[in-house]
């Protein structure tokens, strides 16, 4: 049983972003057609993945994660894309993280059979929910959240529903979000869990990410703080579950050097556990705040792989570009270009220009000055030096700021070769 999301069996045309066909094209046909964005190619705006950069991302992130003895569930949620979760596995990635109940549903229907359910679901009717899943899919192992006894009912709920003798439940410690607050909490949920048929404990799970504030200082001292409350949620989940295999889960794509630091040598002195990161973005990096996130842990030393120190900040390489036309340029310190918030992310940052193309040819030196001052559902207003040679019709390509943000906007976001060719169609699954 599963849900139609191989290429194969999707039929693109130009209700789609990016699809220049008004007849359309089969999805596995995309890749034949060699369309160049730079030249117009696309139905524009379009996003595209830097094809070469992911898998340098990939590659390099899971050398470091077999150096420093952790596995990876890449978080789904950042790409929803079947496709590029079942290459990060087949890669060498333990398996898959998501954030909720359907993309569950979406990664389990494309074949992936191990993942873990990083957040608590609601109460009984979404157990429920989970419970026809659990049935659907009775060989997948997944590992569930929970931060409190309402949210352990919910996964027994799911476990009678799914006629689940063992779901594995990871206890959940937290800062700044979801999460047990301090050891009365996490004995409490342990309880629970003990109380009730269907579960087992699983092991502990934080995310640091929440912990961090403004000032690195106190970043610093909030993500010390959540590591040692996470261990010693570890050393009670380890009493009340002694002889079994658990899981220590934690790390997003910035402080994921803190979380092995803390939790590894906890891991390795336990010697029947394991430590799972779960960075997403890591993968596609950004020319934002990945970028700012990685030169800091270059600052601290954070990055090490086979035991020597490597620059996070030039090792990952942004993946992701929004291609764009200019539209018109009204006056002479204004262009506008054709996308806007319903195309790119801008919580974290707005996009920066890299590269002007003008009939497919790049021109040298004409992305100086460029800026993106604002935007607005449609538009992207563009500050440009008065004797710019910047004309309507140029075609701009963006770096973006925070991935997980800009891929929920796109449908379908096109692979790119390293001659500057789209070679597929990536569809995405965000629901």
């Amino acid at each position: 049983m599963g849900l139609p999301l191989s290429p194969d069996s999707i039929h693109l045309d130009a209700t789609t972003r990016g699809v220049p066909l008004v007849e359309g094209i089969a999805a596995e046909a995309v890749g034949a057609r060699k369309w160049s964005p730079a030249s117009g190619d696309l139905g524009l705006p379009a996003l595209t993945v830097d094809e070469a950069a992911f898998v340098h991302n990939r590659d390099l992130f899971l050398r470091y994660c077999a150096s420093v003895n952790a596995l990876v569930a890449p978080h789904a949620k950042t790409p929803m894309s079947p496709e590029l979760s079942a290459s990060l596995r087949q890669a060498g990635a333990w398996g898959a993280s998501v954030a909720g109940i359907q993309q569950a549903a979406v990664l389990l229907a494309s074949g992936e059979r191990r993942l873990i359910l990083a957040n608590e679901i609601g109460g009984l009717a979404a157990g429920r929910r989970l419970g026809a899943l659990l049935a659907t899919y009775p060989d997948a192992e997944i590992h569930v959240f929970a931060d409190s006894p309402a949210a352990v009912a919910a996964y027994a709920e799911a476990a009678r529903v799914g006629k689940c003798t063992a779901l594995s439940v990871l206890v959940e410690v937290g800062a700044g979000r979801a999460g047990a607050r301090d050891a009365g909490a996490v004995d409490a949920v342990i309880a629970a869990v003990l109380a009730a048929d269907g579960l087992v404990l699983g092991g502990v799970a934080t995310y640091e990410g929440a912990a961090a504030v403004a000032d690195p200082d106190a970043t610093t001292r909030a993500i010390a703080a959540l590591m040692t409350c996470t261990a010693d949620a570890f050393a009670r989940v380890r009493m009340a579950a002694p002889g079994r295999h658990l899981i220590v889960t934690a790390g997003g794509s910035l402080h994921f050097d803190r979380v092995v630091a803390a939790l590894g040598p906890l891991v390795e002195r336990d010697g029947n556990a394991v430590l799972i990161l779960r960075s997403g973005a890591i993968f596609f990096s950004d020319h934002g705040i990945y970028a700012k996130g990685f030169a800091a842990m270059d600052a601290r030393g954070g990055f090490v792989v086979d035991g020597a120190p490597v620059s996070a900040h030039k090792g990952f390489r942004p993946a992701l570009t929004l291609w764009a036309e200019v539209l018109s340029r009204p006056q002479p310190d204004l262009a506008i270009c054709g996308f806007g918030m319903r195309d790119v992310s801008f919580d974290q940052g707005l996009p920066v220009v890299l590269r002007v193309y003008r009939d497919g040819i790049e021109q040298a030196g004409l992305a100086d000055g460029l800026a993106v001052a604002r935007l607005n559902d449609q538009h992207a207003f563009l500050t440009v030096p008065a004797a710019s040679r910047l004309a309507v019709g140029d075609i701009l390509a963006f770096g973006i700021s925070h991935p997980c943000t800009c891929f929920d906007r796109w449908r379908v976001v096109f692979g790119l070769g390293g001659d500057g060719t789209v070679t597929r169609a990536l569809t995405t699954h965000f629901g």
